[in-house]
């Protein structure tokens, strides 16, 4: 399904033609301006599954924020714009074939690194209650023997204690504080958020580097599930990556920013896939 049908950024002379006009001398930096057009990248022309690859530096997570901004799909991490960044989006056009879907959102890095911080801090609150608690059930465990001594209007320490009374120090705990959020691996955490957030057929998904923090084996793994939900079920994915097992994605179209101007690609052309590639046939006889 494609949503998004074409995305066009602004070209050399258009962003020179802007900061001459606002002639804002006290700023070192104008970015997003000159990332993507020093690559000579104009345009996007969307598949089910769009690719952008790149190394560091190539503007490839530029392109994806700018296009997240324009689209105004969902965003849980907060992005930091520059001053000029609503400037250059209004400056960029898209084009599309249907409405966007309102559940459609962007994930990236700091989206999976935020939910495992997340995981961790409130499995820390966790711990820090059942401390709290364990020392409450020994204190309490004490005032037993003391019932007599509560007034009429202590009638909720009074069942306080009661509930200590019939429990063991196990029991009271487990009542009065939920378990831990199971812990995972980094990689597993990591793909289990990507499973919770890709759950809405029908939408746009932006992803900004998926691979990070993913074995080889969960790499292939989310991109079968990226393939499928393209193919079944209507979903339209823009992503990011230098990763082989997503580039490799059957169908998937792949703009090379490390080119200039930036090209459509085939997977098996591409520099990092060719480095792999290399490596391994050299290596052939390990095997």
């Amino acid at each position: 399904m494609i949503y998004l049908k074409s995305f066009k950024f602004p070209d050399e002379d258009m962003e020179f033609d802007f900061i001459i006009k606002i002639q804002r001398t006290c700023y070192d930096s104008f970015y997003p301006f000159k990332v993507l057009s020093g690559h000579k990248f104009k345009r996007i022309d969307f598949e089910p599954v769009t690719i952008l690859y790149g190394g560091n530096g190539s503007g490839k997570s530029t392109a994806l924020n700018v296009i997240a901004e324009k689209t105004k799909i969902i965003r849980d991490s907060i992005y930091n714009k520059s001053n000029f960044y609503p400037d250059y989006v209004n400056m960029c056009e898209m084009s599309i074939s249907r409405d966007i879907p309102g559940k459609s959102r962007i994930i990236t890095s700091d989206d999976v690194f935020d939910y495992m911080l997340n995981i961790r801090a409130l499995n820390e609150k966790i711990d820090n209650k059942r401390e709290v608690l364990i020392e409450e059930h020994y204190e309490k465990k004490k005032a037993v023997y003391h019932l007599k001594s509560l007034e009429d209007d202590d009638y909720e320490e009074f069942k306080r204690i009661q509930q200590v009374k019939r429990k063991s120090q196990s029991q009271f705990v487990r009542s009065n504080v939920k378990d831990n959020i199971p812990e995972y691996s980094n990689g597993e955490n990591a793909f289990k958020y990507f499973a919770e957030k890709i759950v809405d057929d029908s939408a746009l998904y932006i992803l900004d580097e998926p691979e990070n923090s993913l074995s080889p084996a969960r790499q292939i793994e989310l991109a079968d599930f990226i393939s499928d939900s393209a193919r079944f079920f209507e979903c339209q994915f823009i992503i990011s990556t230098h990763s082989p097992f997503f580039l490799a994605m059957k169908g998937a179209k792949i703009y090379d920013l490390d080119e200039n101007p930036v090209t459509v690609k085939r997977w098996t052309e591409l520099e990092n896939v060719r480095a792999y590639y290399e490596f391994f046939k050299a290596h052939d006889e390990a095997f």
